[in-house]
């Protein structure tokens, strides 16, 4: 017998269905999903949590007429199964198929991309407004998950709602997990909420009345209950007090209870919230055993969820280096915007537990706050991915670097960020720091510069940035941390004709070019610039008097890039050696495999070499030059 999942191509498909039916149904679509990211990797315990709260949204709304807006939106997997994009569920995360996140150009149904948390809330409002103005009838839903509600941008949303429509509807996804367990006073509320014994009593009793009575009725009981409770526990209820009609907590796994409500809070005439309580990571025990894992994680075994064992990765690496350097001086700390598996800093965390910070989804927070710490004499360090510290740029610059504060930002998934996409590659940074006055800007090679810079970090009177991409780390031999001469870059060839700067993890196409010259009768300079800012001008300005042109390689693009910094100096300085840039062009990238990109995008070798080429044969062939 065909499972049902087969027959559902559009959310009409799931109307007509009875309460078993969608029962089996979700059950499918979580094997589905589970067998499906095991091939492809991908964010897999959010989804195992949604699938209800998702089959009802759809049962209940008429996408894409109704809109449906989700925070950081990786958790809309079977949004995208059950509008049409079941078939081509085995491409997600891979070059050329979906995207894993919500994406506008991708399909109808998605009215909203994301990748970045705290931003459903205000979309959705501007399209709840925005419908008001035009006389509209359509529902706007917002999902966002606790977690988001650590995240400044949606207390600036809640602050506005109820002042500037009647009509919007807030799904609190309560799960109680970000990456890393939530934390903070937020995270403490919602507990306090859902664990209250008299809250417990009303939910049993609201149950049994959905299974009895159903519809609007059953609401109204569970709404005038929750009420008095509310009234006799908490007169001040959060919501509440910013205008919102609250409803919940629920339970975000009773698809009877979800529809019902749903349909009842399709009618009201103040804008609403539904507390809905979720398990991540449902049906998998794995994933449940090991939330952090799950949350994203690549290819896996669909029986026990074991991964394959990878390398040294640069985030551990930076981890590692940084409990290290804690250990000789006590003022180092670090801080992370709840990213402490991604960024590494679980590994510093259990070693020094006082000096380690999760602020939660609050980059702008993260970067003021270490610049306090920094007031007093101490030494901080924000891990933070490159794409997520864009949003801290006026903290950076006006909390930071305007006091010339020494705050050390450590920019994990700098460069390109792979199977993620366009909201999570991290090719911006050089072009928004560099011009920040008394920045120290790094890119280290391998393992052991990366600890170099970080420990000559901590010798700066002043700001300083380092960064380093996903993935495995450059393996050396390990040897201490040294302090670098700041500015200065690191000859690691000379040469006459060429000269080739490969910027940080980017050293090896440098390498390869320069020795493929070198085979071609070419004298080639292989240089490790090591500091985008300051840059070694010496070093640029010698070269410039002996080669014929330069070539640099950076993950980055090519606008504000090193690049552009290198063609400053030379036009500084009035010298007409031409400089091929290798860099990222003038766009958004798409998802795919970083290697399959940077050829598509011309980031290698050959490209530079049919680029470079021409101008060294030219000059050779100059009879001025031949005299």
């Amino acid at each position: 017998m065909a499972a049902l999942l087969d027959s559902i191509n559009s959310p009409a498909d799931i109307k007509h269905l009875n309460p078993a039916q969608l029962a089996t149904l979700a059950e499918e679509i979580r094997e589905f999903l589970i067998q499906s990211l095991a091939k492809t990797g991908g964010h897999l315990g959010p989804n195992l949590g949604v699938v209800e709260l998702t089959l009802a949204m759809h049962y209940v709304f008429n996408s894409p007429q109704d809109k449906f807006l989700f925070d950081v939106s990786h958790q809309v997997y079977t949004h995208k199964i059950l509008t049409g994009r079941r078939e081509q569920f085995g491409t997600i995360r891979q070059p050329g198929g979906l995207n894993g996140f919500m994406l506008r150009t991708e399909c109808e149904h998605d009215c909203y991309g994301a990748g970045h948390a705290g931003t459903a809330l205000s979309a959705a409002l501007g399209m709840a407004v925005a419908r008001d103005l035009a006389g509209g009838t359509e529902d706007i839903v917002a999902v966002a998950g606790d977690a988001a509600f650590t995240n400044g941008i949606s207390f600036e949303a809640l602050n506005n709602i109820a002042d500037q429509t009647k009509k919007l509807i807030v799904v609190l996804n309560d799960n109680e997990w970000s990456i890393d367990r939530n934390v903070g006073a937020i995270a403490r509320y919602f507990h306090k909420v859902v664990t209250n014994e008299h809250y417990q009593q009303l939910h049993r009793l609201s149950k049994r009345v959905v299974e009895k009575i159903g519809g609007k009725t059953a609401v109204n009981v569970m709404r005038r209950a929750e009420e008095a409770a509310k009234g006799m526990l908490w007169p001040s209820m959060l919501f509440e007090e910013f205008g919102l009609d609250y409803y919940g907590p629920v339970d975000g796994h009773n698809l009877p209870l979800l529809i019902e409500t749903f349909k009842f809070l399709k009618t009201a005439e103040r804008p609403v919230l539904l507390h809905v309580l979720t398990q991540k990571g449902r049906g998998f025990q794995p994933a449940l055993d090991l939330t952090k894992k799950f949350h994203g994680l690549g290819p896996y075994d669909p029986e026990t969820g074991k991964t394959a064992a990878g390398q040294q990765t640069w985030s551990e690496a930076f981890a590692t280096t940084l409990a290290e350097l804690a250990n000789m001086d006590s003022r180092i700390v670090a801080i992370t915007a709840a990213m402490p598996n991604g960024t590494g800093l679980d590994l510093f965390r259990p070693i020094h537990p006082k000096r380690y910070f999760d602020v939660g989804i609050a980059e702008e927070h993260a970067v003021i706050f270490a610049a306090g710490m920094a007031t007093r004499g101490f030494r901080p360090v924000c891990a933070i991915y490159s794409t997520f510290l864009q949003r801290a740029f006026d903290p950076i610059v006006h909390d930071v670097a305007l006091q010339k504060l020494p705050v050390v930002f450590c920019m994990d998934r700098a460069g390109l960020s792979g199977d993620d996409g366009p909201t999570h590659h991290g090719l911006f940074d050089i072009a928004y720091l560099r011009g920040i006055p008394d920045m120290v800007l790094m890119a280290p090679k391998d393992e052991n510069e990366l600890a170099d810079m970080m420990k000559t970090s901590f010798t700066l009177e002043g700001p300083s940035a380092i960064r380093y991409p996903r993935g495995p780390v450059v393996g050396v031999q390990k040897r201490p941390a040294q302090v670098l001469p700041v500015g200065k870059a690191e000859v690691l060839a000379d040469g006459s004709d060429v000269a080739v700067l490969g910027l940080g993890h980017m050293m090896p196409l440098a390498l390869e070019l320069a020795a493929r010259l070198e085979g071609e009768g070419y004298s080639a300079a292989v240089i490790n610039p090591r500091f985008i800012k300051p840059i070694d001008r010496d070093t640029i300005i010698r070269y410039a008097e002996r080669v014929s042109a330069f070539v640099t390689f950076e993950d980055h693009v090519k606008m504000g890039g090193f690049g552009s910094a290198v063609l400053e100096v030379l036009e500084e300085v009035g010298s007409k050696v031409p400089v091929v840039r290798v860099a990222w062009p003038d766009q958004f990238i798409e998802h795919g495999k970083v290697d399959a990109l940077r050829k598509k995008y011309g980031l290698t070798v050959e490209a530079a070499h049919d680029q470079v080429f021409p101008m060294l044969t030219s000059r050779r062939r100059s009879p001025l030059l031949a005299g």
